[in-house]
């Protein structure tokens, strides 16, 4: 009959889909909090960020063409989020230093003796630094690298030589001066 639906026509709902989506963020919520946490530089904004992220991904399950591609999906929003995180905390601290009120945003995961490294890769600009992170830490092909930051895989190789460059640099300078 037209207008009315059949039981097996309505798409599964209580336990069956809610132990699929358990086990999707079981599965995907230590990694996609990791990689938040290296791009944020914040490990509470990361869990909010990879929450968000699985949240997301997780609602347009139904749309994906590949569902098998999940991970991709969540990989790539969560790089989104951080970047609209990092835009936020820029367009905020400008507001700050232009009504000159001299309050400084930190995470409050940052400590004054922090790794050299770590240091240096939060400086890194925001595509480079997700270069480094996705090619290193996620240990993702250059190609995969460009698909999650839309673009070519020599601009991700560039990006992460310049990036590389950058990080050897302030290290030796770091060593330089401990050594004076």
């Amino acid at each position: 009959m037209l207008g009315v639906e059949r039981s097996e026509d309505i798409p599964a709902t209580g336990s069956a889909s809610s132990a699929r989506l358990a086990e999707l963020y079981e599965r995907h919520v230590t990694r996609a909090v990791a990689l938040a946490r290296l791009l944020s530089g914040d490990a509470f904004a990361s869990e909010d960020i990879a929450q968000e992220a699985f949240v997301r991904t997780a609602g347009r399950l139904t749309g994906l063409r590949d569902p098998a591609a999940f991970e991709a999906y969540l990989r790539r929003t969560v790089v989104n989020l951080c970047r609209a995180r990092r835009r936020r905390i820029a367009v905020e601290q400008r507001y700050l230093r232009q009504t000159a009120e001299r309050h400084v945003v930190h995470p409050s995961s940052r400590t004054e003796d922090r790794d050299v490294l770590w240091t240096a890769l939060g400086e890194l600009p925001e595509r480079q630094r997700a270069a480094v992170v996705l090619r290193y830490y996620e240990d993702l092909t250059e190609d995969q690298v460009a698909d999650v930051l839309r673009c070519s895989p020599r601009a991700v190789n560039s990006l992460v030589s310049r990036a590389m460059a950058t990080l050897r640099a302030r290290v030796e300078a770091d060593d330089e001066s401990e050594r004076a």
